[in-house]
């Protein structure tokens, strides 16, 4: 048997730079912890937006925090469509030559240029854990899911080292496509 991972659906959010949090929740706001997440110091935040396209908008979004360097919107391919953006598939970080977004929060609105990807599904494992199971960051592995729509998933990026905790995300398309649940397991295939 193979090694097995938690799989959890990763639902439409967004990570907010620092300028883009005061623009949209005022000068000097700061983000509020509505709980933690699996991944090391990462959280959903209290807040919200509203992420608007060409077509139409996806209202109450939740922020993820802390902080990062740079906006990035992260949206599934049918949350794209539904709105009238052609967002690509891309490892979070990776926003080079992606289409862009408005953003509306209750107390202003940022115009991004870019920043709305498909997230590319992905493995967090620490160094230990991708030791275990036999992978090392960056390398591409196939995620076996068993169940009444078992499916392998192929195209898997690893994603290790610290502030990596053994966890699999894919979108919410790719879970439902699965009927993964909240005791779903993959199996990591190399």
């Amino acid at each position: 048997m193979g090694y097995k991972v938690k799989v959890s659906l990763s639902n439409k959010h967004l990570h907010l730079k620092a300028e883009d949090i005061e623009k949209l929740f005022g000068k000097g706001h700061e983000l509020s912890v509505f709980k933690q997440l699996v991944q090391p110091g990462q959280y959903a935040c209290e807040e919200k937006v509203d992420i608007a396209g060409p077509k139409g908008v996806l209202p109450g979004i939740r922020v993820l925090g802390p902080a990062r360097p740079e906006t990035q919107v992260e949206i599934a391919a049918t949350d794209a469509r539904a709105i009238g953006i052609k967002a690509p598939v891309r490892e979070s970080g990776k926003l080079a030559g992606t289409p862009g977004c408005r953003l509306v929060g209750p107390c202003g609105e940022v115009e991004l240029d870019h920043g709305v990807i498909v997230a590319l599904r992905h493995v967090h494992l620490s160094e230990s854990q991708a030791k275990e199971a036999g992978v090392a960051d960056k390398d591409i592995v196939s995620l076996k899911i068993d169940g009444e729509r078992s499916l392998v998933f192929n195209n898997v990026l690893v994603r290790s080292g610290d502030g990596h905790e053994k966890e699999v995300h894919l979108d919410t398309d790719e879970g439902n496509a699965a009927a993964c649940g909240a005791d779903t397991f993959g199996e990591i295939i190399k």
